[in-house]
């Protein structure tokens, strides 16, 4: 029997490291990661394959998405109250439980997340069981049927304190740079409003 030196192992969910989908991610024990999650409808996949194709900067990349994204493209569902609200208690049940939440903010239509998986918590269960239960609940809530949020999500592991601390100013001054508020403090669905409302 001829050996196959290119064979490379399924991974399945308790295995570690990166994966491949359409974007790659890795999945790595106790990794503090960045997330953008978003609507179904917040971007048109041809755009991004576009822009995929054109870029070879990754952090060239990344800024046309953000800058897209916060334009509010799509029917922004996040935009109802009822629907924000279900979302950031979602986020906030799980802190302590399957990972430590840094960071957070949802926007019209898409969310980002800064957290660290508990040990032994994998980071695609973590935003499979808030996209599964944030979308079957926001569906209710809108009284509406079929996708809710995008299948993939955008992920970043975090480097070093630097990075760390940039990725929070990011997340929580999402809302000031899309012109939603003047303040980070003033945008209630966000750990910047939460941690000035506990004082």
């Amino acid at each position: 029997m001829k050996l196959d030196n290119n064979f490379k192992p399924k991974l399945y969910e308790t295995d570690y490291g990166w994966h491949l989908r359409k974007l790659p991610h890795l999945d790595a024990e106790s990794t503090t990661q960045f997330v953008t999650f978003r609507l179904c409808d917040s971007m048109p996949q041809t755009l991004l394959e576009k822009w995929r194709k054109e870029s070879d900067d990754d952090a060239r990349f990344r800024k046309r998405i953000e800058s897209f994204l916060d334009s509010g493209h799509g029917v922004c569902w996040l935009k109802e109250t009822a629907v924000a609200e279900m979302i950031a208690e979602t986020l906030k049940f799980h802190e302590g439980k399957k990972y430590r939440l840094h960071a957070w903010v949802i926007m019209p239509n898409h969310g980002h997340l800064l957290l660290t998986p508990l040990p032994g918590v994998h980071l695609p269960s973590v935003m499979h069981s808030i996209k599964s239960y944030t979308a079957q609940m926001a569906n209710k809530i809108l009284k509406r049927k079929g996708q809710f949020w995008q299948h993939e999500s955008f992920d970043r592991y975090i480097r070093d304190s630097r990075h760390f601390n940039a990725v929070v100013r990011y997340i929580e001054n999402n809302p000031v740079k899309a012109g939603l508020c003047e303040s980070a403090v003033e945008r209630m669905y966000g750990s910047a409003y939460d941690r000035h409302s506990r004082g």
